[in-house]
């Protein structure tokens, strides 16, 4: 006789062991219709799960984050189903749920087409249509492996074998098609409205290169139409935002196969990526951060004492010389700052030591994963160390996660959400220390007044983090800024002060970044605005068109003592209509058109234009300059349009 307790506290007992299906019938035909599965004391079962004991029960209906997962893994099966029925040749392999929607990797005797796509999306359609029931049983090991070898399915029967002997197999069932899998998965494939499939590509067999090479075939799955067709709407803005596209329609960057996954920056980018730089190291020597700069080069033991050749050994780059002496390129900066903290006697007077750098590093990326700035080998971290004792920690961190937070305001981002991770699986130092460390930041957050969500296991080897996400103009969320509590790299490098006592004592070193990658921070802020950089980021701030050759010295002057005054500002003296020159710079996204004919020349003013198409009227070029002047120091505010 189990009794259910269920989410508002409410309880209901039952005469039997009783399905979670069974139960949202007790309580509603809307809830029996709408579920997807069930959480039972904490564990997403199917809601043909048997209840057999007292337990908690949540219904998880599409509203729910668990729901999404399980649309989007049941119809990475429904697409498996659709291709096999289509294409009995081909072998399934895998199929998880990823961001945004899932994949499944087959082994397909040919390419596919993208008329297969659309074959196979019309039969999953079917198939929906066709509501069949979804089905758990449980197979012992060898069974299964026996059994799918029976179906010719060779990777299936190679995933069971990995597992271990004596354990249970369970496998999902709708109509014909069978599948190995944990599951849970939807009651029916009715459940299953709004799916799309995106595009093939090339996978190989475990993710290895000496593995044969299968297709993977990715697609997105919703809840409802509405929320498919939003998606897709995100899809096609981003095309339309993509960084690398813009960045070479501004002449801004570019890359080629000679620095696979380095930057060539043209002059207007490498002003943007100047003006970034300018912007932190104002902002944070502000806080108290006092900048160094540190080797790019440095002997392979110091990585290996710090950890890091150990934990991130195969994504170094490194270089032995004449006398047999192995160095590495820098893949971060924080051996280097302790360096510098270990040099002279250190007293906890001293503390805390607040240590800032513009550190070039370098990570190898495999060549498939390398996307313009986003992921790159060679990129610029504003990394900071702050050396600090246990009673230091709180404040400091306060201060740093408020100084990272104004800084995205700054930028144009409100919506920032943090989240805390904890230790992962493998890491250094012992418990007793990650306790403290995990303590620590989880005081200091509260401190702050930030709410947090859990990210388990993902803290860096060294120590638990906060992450700093956050979401731009189209709604995707993008991981930037970090602040890390570290009470193990200071000890295993040798770095000490002396406290009040006159003892040696670890300093705690508390790891920061706020754009993380500038690299990165860059193209995010491209596909943020779209290219329309605010007027105190934008390579050209304005610029001064003629109407014909009869007012070129008086925008020459004017381009002069704009630049004088700190605008970029370019003059337009071509013999080109007035219409086509403000339709080219539109087009380069330039704030403000600053427009110059006999009749401006005569009263000192210009016309104003922005990139928007909006007509600022005439002003006066003195004032006007002051108007841009106080935009661009601003940072945000449009005074030219109040």
């Amino acid at each position: 006789m189990p009794v259910v307790t269920l989410p508002d506290g409410s309880q209901k007992q039952f005469d039997s062991p009783v399905t979670v299906d069974e139960v949202a019938a007790s309580i509603g035909a809307g809830l029996r219709k709408a579920a997807l599965a069930g959480k039972v004391d904490g564990e997403l079962v199917d809601t043909g799960f048997l209840i057999e004991r007292d337990a908690t029960l949540s219904i998880v209906t599409e509203r729910d984050p668990e729901g999404l997962e399980v649309i989007r893994h049941s119809t990475a099966h429904l697409l498996a189903q659709a291709v096999k029925q289509l294409f009995p040749e081909a072998q399934v392999t895998i199929g998880p749920v990823i961001a945004d929607g899932f994949y499944y990797d087959f082994a397909f005797a040919r390419p596919s087409t993208p008329e297969d796509l659309a074959a196979i999306e019309t039969r999953m359609r079917e198939l929906v249509a066709a509501d069949m029931p979804v089905s758990r049983r449980v197979m012992p090991r060898d069974e299964a492996v026996e059994f799918f070898r029976s179906l010719g399915e060779a990777y299936k029967a190679e995933i069971i074998q990995s597992i271990p002997a004596g354990e249970q197999i369970s496998l999902y069932g709708q109509g014909e098609w069978v599948d190995l899998c944990r599951g849970p998965h939807v009651p029916s494939t009715g459940k299953l409205k709004a799916f799309k499939l995106m595009k093939v590509a090339g996978a190989y067999w475990r993710g290895d290169s000496r593995n044969e090479m299968l297709q993977r075939i990715y697609g997105t799955a919703w809840p409802d139409k509405k929320q498919l067709d939003a998606y897709l709407h995100r899809l096609e803005e981003a095309e339309k935002r993509d960084h690398r596209r813009i960045g070479r329609e501004l002449d801004l960057f570019h890359f080629q196969e000679e620095a696979p996954g380095a930057v060539f920056w043209h002059p207007k980018g490498w002003t943007v990526f100047q003006s970034l730089i300018s912007y932190m190291r104002e902002k944070q020597t502000a806080a108290g951060f006092e900048e160094l700069n540190t080797p790019e080069v440095l002997d392979i033991e110091l990585w290996r004492q710090s950890g890091h050749a150990e934990k991130f050994g195969e994504n170094m780059f490194t270089t032995k010389t004449p006398d047999e002496r192995v160095y590495a390129l820098k893949p971060m900066n924080c051996p280097g700052h302790v360096q510098v903290f270990r040099q002279g006697l250190r007293s906890y007077r001293d503390l805390p030591l607040r240590f800032a750098e513009f550190g070039k590093v370098h990570r190898y990326e495999p060549s498939g994963a390398l996307h313009g700035l986003m992921r790159v080998r060679a990129f610029t971290q504003d990394d900071a160390h702050v050396f600090c004792t246990e009673e230091q920690i709180t404040a400091e961190s306060v201060q740093v996660t408020r100084l990272i937070l104004d800084i995205y305001r700054d930028f144009g981002f409100e919506d920032v959400r943090i989240k805390f991770s904890d230790r992962p699986a493998s890491r250094v130092g012992d418990d007793a220390v990650w306790d403290r460390a995990e303590a620590a930041l989880q005081e200091a957050a509260r401190a702050a007044g930030i709410e947090c969500e859990l990210n388990p296991g993902e803290g860096a080897f060294y120590g638990p983090k906060l992450e700093f996400v956050l979401r731009d103009a189209i709604g995707r969320d993008w991981q930037c800024g970090t602040l890390q509590m570290d009470f193990n790299m200071p000890g295993r490098l040798g770095a000490t002060y002396i406290d009040e006592h006159s003892h040696k004592r670890t300093p705690v070193m508390i790891h920061r970044a706020m754009f993380g990658s500038l690299e990165r921070f860059f193209g995010i802020l491209i596909e943020h605005h779209a290219g329309r950089l605010p007027l105190w980021l934008a390579p050209v701030q304005a610029v001064v068109v003629t109407i014909t050759d009869r007012q070129d010295d008086y925008a020459r002057r004017i381009g002069e003592s704009l630049k004088n005054q700190g605008v970029r500002v370019e003059i337009d003296l071509r013999n080109e209509k007035v219409g086509f020159k403000i339709r080219e710079h539109t087009l380069q996204r330039v704030p403000y058109l600053l427009v110059a004919g006999d009749k401006e020349v005569q009263a000192n003013t210009l016309a104003v234009r922005t990139r928007d198409g909006k007509d600022l009227g005439v002003h006066a070029v003195e004032s006007l300059a002051q108007r841009l002047l106080q935009e661009i120091s601003s940072r945000g505010r449009h005074v030219l349009e109040d």
